[in-house]
């Protein structure tokens, strides 16, 4: 066994229908839980003072990497799951001061203009033009950094969704989607219902039923090795590339489900680049096929942290093992 994993995770998949009102909440880890509430475009007659938003983390049960386009990027082709892990966004209007306050729990997460949640909210002011409109944020952190988990994003979608929620609801759920664009590829799922199909560099995103049953096990370990996403795509063989198409695995995935799915239709292209990064990843990934109850097992997003589908026959054993 290698000694590379510095935790793993077990617990319930979000699994239900949940819209982006669904963020606020954070006494619970399972998406499936939280209750929704109806988002409206026009102002909401008191706005609250303050928010604590569980901000999920999210899987890809699939990943095709389409072609290199002119401009640099990737199409892509996934299937975007949440999950019920995640970090602890609590947002209230800063009423006296002139900027926008931001901390974390996580030692080494930036606090400044370059966090996304801070970039979220500076482009909330401008696309709203409430200019004076300042937050104080802190974001408890519990997903890590490149682990393949969007929890990046997730914060940015939050924050967007809540600095809205804080202004009295200026912006359309439909403009959120539109904005977040701006900030990165797959911050326009985290403001989805929990589960999409997403192409384009990952911003074109169409919501779906989820393919897991309510209250499905998921089991995540991300070892203490990262890897930043430039460096996997640095190292894609495009003659690797699977040849499968996306449309007919997201259409199967939804047939059959997430367990009766063959394990060959889990595809992530960036699975073996990741594998040639990192030696390690894929003698993790060797061990945790071993393990008994776990019905299918990859690497999320590009990496490092794999997800399981199911759930360990012996857990006690394997939370000591990994």
């Amino acid at each position: 066994m290698i000694s590379t994993k510095v935790f793993a995770l077990l617990f319930a998949a979000a699994c239900g229908a949940v819209s982006v009102d669904g963020f606020v909440s954070s006494s619970t880890s399972r998406l499936g839980n939280i209750q929704k509430s109806n988002l409206h475009a026009t102002t909401a007659e008191s706005a609250p003072d303050s928010l604590a938003l569980f901000s999920p983390c999210k899987i890809n049960l699939f990943l095709r990497i389409i072609r290199k386009r002119p401009d640099g990027f990737h199409d892509l082709a996934s299937l975007f799951q949440a999950v019920g892990f995640g970090d602890t966004l609590t947002l209230s209007l800063n009423k006296y001061g002139e900027s926008d306050e931001f901390t974390c729990n996580m030692e080494g997460v930036p606090t400044d203009s370059s966090n996304l949640v801070i970039r979220a909210l500076e482009l909330m002011r401008e696309k709203t033009g409430k200019t004076s409109v300042y937050f104080n944020a802190d974001l408890f952190k519990r997903c890590p950094a490149q682990a393949g988990l969007g929890g990046g994003s997730a914060n940015a979608a939050t924050a967007m969704w809540g600095a809205n929620e804080l202004m009295g609801r200026p912006a359309t759920l439909e403009q959120l989607i539109e904005w977040s664009g701006a900030l990165g590829s797959d911050i326009t799922f985290f403001l989805s219902r929990g589960t999409a199909y997403c192409t384009g560099r990952g911003e074109i995103m169409t919501p779906i039923d989820p393919p897991l049953p309510s209250g499905a096990k998921l089991s995540i370990v991300k070892p203490n090795l990262g890897l930043s996403t430039p460096k996997v795509f640095k190292a894609l063989d495009y003659d690797q590339l699977s040849t499968e198409d996306p449309q007919m695995l997201c259409d199967l995935f939804l047939k059959e489900g997430v367990v009766n799915t063959d394990d060959k239709y889990y595809i992530n292209d960036l699975e073996q680049p990741a594998f040639d990064c990192l030696p390690e990843l894929k003698a993790l990934k060797d061990e945790l096929l071993e393990v008994e109850g776990f019905d299918h097992v990859m690497m999320s997003g590009s990496g490092t942290s794999i997800f399981c589908i199911g759930e360990p026959t012996d857990k006690d054993a394997f939370m000591k093992e990994f």
